[in-house]
């Protein structure tokens, strides 16, 4: 069989695609400035919404019929040594742990004194010395974190009472 005479391919201009590679460039663009958007309008609703903030609306109110804030001054936290009556209990104790310090007036209670007290509630411990802090009583010392004005109680208490822990 003959095989037939090969001819030239023909001239012609390539086929080019227009924007294909644009437009996707476009498009993910517009995706980004979309999400860019959303998330600034999202941060702006979470802090409008804040606790304590005031939105725009709420800024151009005058201040006198907002109702009047009482101002709250820190409590400051101190550390108060404390020298409980039971060394064993102190024993039990770890740094971090909350205790309530209970006085108890020394045995007999004259006829005018209370019974046991509570001088502090929740208090912190923060170290218990180890070691050489035993006294000759049986005694062992703690150091706890409560405000100023507590402290002040347990040092008093300390002097006249003997202080006794429960954990809580």
């Amino acid at each position: 069989m003959p095989v037939p005479e090969t001819q030239g391919v023909p001239q012609f201009a390539p086929l080019r695609v227009r924007g294909g590679r644009h437009r996707l460039r476009r498009a993910v663009r517009r995706r980004r400035r979309a999400m860019a958007a959303g998330l600034a309008m999202t941060a702006a609703a979470l802090a409008a919404s804040a606790p304590g903030s005031r939105g725009p609306a709420e800024a151009d109110r005058p201040q006198a019929a907002a109702a009047p804030e009482r101002e709250r001054k820190p409590v400051e936290m101190v550390a108060a040594p404390v020298r409980i009556a039971d060394g064993a209990t102190v024993r039990l104790l770890r740094p971090g742990d909350r205790v309530d310090v209970i006085a108890s007036p020394p045995p007999p209670p004259s006829d005018g004194e209370r019974g046991a007290r509570v001088v502090a509630r929740g208090a912190r411990v923060e170290k218990v010395p180890h070691g050489q802090d035993r006294s000759p009583d049986g005694g062992a010392l703690v150091v706890l974190s409560v405000p100023r004005a507590v402290a002040a109680e347990l040092a008093g208490a300390g002097t006249t009472s003997r202080l006794a822990v429960t954990l809580c």
